[in-house]
């Protein structure tokens, strides 16, 4: 790792001293639970969104905990004795996790609380201010940050989202070697302790790489392999069984290195970081390895995105893309301008810079600029699966297991022609509701829905095959015994019938709403349902 010294002292990390520390955060229920029920909700998720206000009004006691929130969250200055009831100050002050200022105290990094995916208590290190002002106020201990200093920012998870979103899109199996690409504070890596063997963090700004070494120490985690440099530069040659990704994937002017911010400005034109990252993932994935990023992407006038995005997509992989959200030229500029605080530096400043970012997307053609997940898998599939598709609506998170199931759906699909289909048996997915729309007192609905109640928790419409079908699943019967079944029920054509089912049931299945059954499954099915007779089941 490069010997380049941050800007400003970060603390260490001595094993015993820092353990201290931790106990002492758990004794004060300084933990994700402990300031949800002492900030409240509405507290809680202003101090999310930087808003302190509510936060100061319901830590305005002496408790070690309202110390705690103070010193770490609010960056306030804190009475040594204080501060020293709720921590081993002397310990912090010896590794410079607080700095001492006469009779006060205040904290030299941000300490965030973080509920780790089987209740555990973890915390998050990052820059001062990151949680309370955004990166356009940010400040160190006591003093101004020059622009070169503050260009290295580190931010954790109070900020956006985007970690806690990448984190609940993980894939959670048992994996030999998990690279995070662009660590940052290090919650990726910090996830990937729990279930990879040995876990690589890399990272451009070195800032960084110190600042995650401490997010994993205070959380008890093992240090990860540290290595500075962009991309996939400090792996070459080297293959994971999974890379994690937040990039800095901001679409933002180009600009000199000392005036970016690292975090968020990858310093290439337009997009081309992130497809540069997508298109490089295959050679350092193993076989059936995963590949999992946030991205921005350009909207270009005259282009489908959708197409655009596909063509990113390297060969031998599947891959599931999902844009979550589309914002036009002016809101996305706007968004990132202050981020950085740009709307503080005075009308004129703002108006050119503001002027810039359109300059530039007016020159690539950019109409708009959208955000989400991408998903690869290396599968070495000669005919890949590739989708690419719009989902604005919530979903559950975390979302692991359904990006695991969508890939193995696609799998199936992709090894079965119509007649191994219509041979199969399915069964009607967990949490999937039927509803019918129509008017009051009609005969026959409009139309039949079903809708997830979990994960994408997708809705689709269906007609009166398909509802039928669908609810007779339970994977007793073959998917061309049902058909017939309803034929004869509807007096249509049994041939015609499984000629043009086919394509529905593909839909049924790829989007999650019935699931194959295997055939010991379906034996255990049949056998204990003793439902199935000469004209098969009843009411279909």
């Amino acid at each position: 790792m490069s010997t380049h010294q941050p800007p400003f002292r970060l603390p260490t990390a001595d094993p015993g001293r820092t353990a201290r520390l931790r106990d002492a955060l758990s004794a004060a229920s300084f933990t994700a639970d402990g300031l949800l029920d002492l900030l409240g909700a509405s507290a809680y998720a202003a101090l999310a969104r930087s808003e302190t206000v509510p936060a100061l009004r319901a830590t305005r006691g002496d408790s070690p905990l309202e110390t705690l929130v103070r010193l770490f969250l609010l960056q306030r200055p804190e009475p040594y004795g204080r501060a020293a009831a709720a921590l081993p100050a002397e310990d912090c002050l010896a590794d410079g996790w607080l700095v001492r200022d006469g009779d006060e105290v205040r904290a030299t990094v941000d300490v965030r609380p973080y509920g780790g995916p089987e209740g555990q208590d973890w915390w998050i290190v990052s820059d001062l201010g990151c949680a309370v002002g955004g990166a356009g106020g940010i400040g160190g201990p006591g003093g101004e940050r020059s622009a070169a200093d503050r260009s290295q920012l580190v931010l954790g998870v109070g900020v956006g989202g985007a970690s806690t979103t990448l984190a609940g899109l993980t894939l959670r199996t048992p994996v030999g070697r998990a690279l995070d690409l662009g660590t940052g504070s290090g919650v990726q890596a910090l996830h990937a302790s729990r279930h990879a063997t040995r876990v690589t963090a890399t990272d451009r700004n070195p800032r960084a790489l110190a600042i995650a070494r401490l997010t994993l120490a205070l959380s008890g985690a093992p240090e990860p392999d540290l290595r500075e440099g962009s991309l996939f530069e400090p792996v070459d040659g080297e293959r994971y069984d999974l890379i994690v990704s937040n990039p800095p994937f901001v679409i933002s002017p180009r600009s000199p290195e000392d005036s970016r911010l690292v975090y968020r400005d990858g310093g290439m034109a337009g997009d081309d970081l992130c497809r540069t990252l997508v298109r490089q993932s295959a050679d350092h994935l193993t076989d059936g390895g995963w590949c999992q990023l946030l991205a921005n992407w350009q909207h270009i006038e005259g282009e489908d995105w959708r197409e655009r995005l596909a063509s990113w997509v390297p060969s031998g992989c599947d891959a599931w893309i999902v844009q979550r959200e589309v914002q036009d030229i002016t809101q996305y500029t706007e968004l990132w301008l202050r981020d950085a605080g740009e709307h503080l530096a005075g009308p004129e400043v703002y108006a050119a810079r503001y002027d810039a970012w359109l300059d530039e997307f007016e020159a690539r053609g950019t109409k708009g600029v959208g955000f989400g997940w991408i998903t690869l898998r290396k599968s070495g599939a000669a005919r890949p699966s590739v989708t690419v598709e719009e989902w604005p609506h919530p979903v559950e998170q975390p979302l692991g297991d359904a990006v695991a199931a969508h890939f193995a759906r696609q799998d199936f699909l992709r090894t079965h022609d119509d007649a191994a289909l219509l041979a199969g048996r399915f069964r009607l997915a967990e949490e999937v509701v039927q509803e019918q729309v129509g008017l009051p007192g009609a005969e026959d609905p409009e139309h039949v829905v079903l809708r997830q109640n979990r994960g994408m928790r997708r809705a689709t419409k269906v007609d009166t095959v398909g509802a039928g079908f669908a609810g007779v699943c339970d994977g007793t019967l073959s998917a061309g015994r049902i058909l017939d079944a309803i034929a004869q029920l509807l007096g249509e054509d049994p041939v015609v019938l499984r000629d043009r089912t086919p394509e529905s049931i593909r839909l049924l299945v790829g989007q999650g709403f019935l699931e194959p059954v295997g055939a010991e499954e379906a034996e255990r099915a049949e056998g204990g349902s003793g439902a199935e007779g000469p004209e098969g089941p009843q009411g279909a």
